[in-house]
């Protein structure tokens, strides 16, 4: 019954992979056809070919991506990408946006060159150009044999070995695909190299925001509550009522001034992360979430308090988006150590689909993890579950 069900998942495993990796044999099938029909002389070929090679770039990302999922979901190995991330657009003094390769008259020209020049300036395009052209004759003819034949079921022989392959046809995906998508340590390193560039202009904005939060919420209350203070001195021997009721609202305000400060504290860093360590802090993360959080942690880490504060926030965008956009129920972390250094891994039972977009949260919080060297791969499927690891080097434990 065992081998039975296995032959059953690594038949079903099979036909996608053959699904998967056919998209581009199927586009330049549909471009030789079309090329017969048109005659079959040389210069009728120019549009048919131009088409398909249009349709391989446009579809080698996708079908890598999906691999890398399949991948990630069957055997549990995930496969860097390396891929380059997209800076957000930001308007200079002149009017002009800067996109990190030139400067433009509108956001939305910005975003639309920097997409086109990350797109041919990453060795990742192609190196999954060189994937898609690879996968069909090594993935894609062996997971399409369990499927041939069982088509083929009238040849007995042929039916008996559909049935023996079923198990075994599919495991071919996880070498072939560690081998030729993974990034390479170029592709790692400039990768790493956009993202400290992009860091200055994140902790500059950080600044302006904790400058803002000051400015229009402590700062302006304890202005008030001087001048409140003032007023009631000089109310004193005058309006010894009046001068109680201000320093009454006085006293309200210093209260709603510490209130906001300590928010405004624990916003740069939790006091639990300080006094008690990341495990701790993240198991008080987890308390606090609606989600039902499960925390293992292998390790407890002594990190230096940056580190510490990176993995926390990471973790607790994670956990957030899991609320608020996968709408998940359940969610696992797990705080451990391998070869590279510290590992968090957070999953949930989302809904999947997460998007990695310039201006969100995991771009910032990838860029955020940057600084110290640190990765971040997502794993997220339509329809879930959701799945990042979080790497950061360290010797500290």
């Amino acid at each position: 019954m065992k081998w039975l069900k296995n032959a059953c998942v690594g038949f079903w495993r099979a036909c996608v992979l053959a699904v998967v990796t056919m998209p581009v044999p199927a586009v330049w099938a549909a471009a030789m056809a079309l090329w017969l029909w048109w005659g079959g002389n040389p210069w009728s070929a120019i549009a048919p070919l131009v088409w398909a090679c249009i349709g391989t770039f446009a579809l080698s990302r996708p079908v890598c991506r999906m691999i890398r999922a399949l991948v990630a979901s069957w055997t549990g190995t995930v496969i860097t990408a390396g891929y380059r991330q997209a800076v957000p657009v930001t308007r200079m003094s002149t009017g002009y946006w800067w996109n990190g390769f030139s400067y433009e008259r509108s956001s939305r020209d910005a975003v639309r060159d920097q997409r086109m020049r990350l797109w041919f300036r990453d060795p990742a395009t192609w190196r999954d150009l060189r994937f898609v052209l690879i996968a069909p004759v090594t993935i894609g003819v062996a997971a399409a044999v369990p499927p041939a034949a069982v088509a083929l079921a009238f040849v007995n022989p042929v039916f008996l070995l559909g049935l023996v392959s079923a198990p075994y046809a599919w495991r071919v995906a996880e070498p072939v695909a560690v081998r030729f998508l993974r990034a390479s340590p170029a592709m790692v390193v400039g990768e790493l190299t956009a993202q400290r560039a992009d860091t200055t202009i994140a902790q500059a904005a950080e600044i302006r925001r904790i400058e803002r939060d000051l400015h229009d919420g402590a700062q302006a209350r304890l202005v008030g509550l001087g001048l409140s203070l003032a007023t009631a001195e000089k109310l004193m021997e005058t309006d010894p009522e009046g001068a109680k009721a201000l320093l009454r609202e006085a006293r309200a305000g210093a209260a709603t001034s510490l209130s906001e400060l300590r928010d405004l504290v624990r916003g740069i860093s939790p006091p639990v992360l300080t006094e008690r360590g990341l495990v701790d802090a993240v198991r008080a993360l987890a308390l606090d979430s609606p989600l039902a959080t499960v925390v293992s942690a292998e390790v407890r880490p002594l990190l230096d308090p940056p580190i510490e504060s990176a993995v926390y926030f990471g973790i607790a965008e994670l956990l957030t988006n899991a609320v608020k956009h996968a709408h998940a129920s359940t969610a696992r972390i797990s705080i451990s150590r391998n070869d590279s250094g510290l590992a968090v891994e957070v999953e949930d039972d989302g809904r999947g689909g997460a998007v990695l977009r310039a201006d969100g949260g995991l771009a910032g919080l990838r860029r955020r993890l940057a600084v110290f060297d640190g990765t971040c791969e997502i794993t997220s499927p339509a329809g879930g579950p959701t799945r990042a690891v979080l790497v950061v080097p360290c010797e500290s434990w």
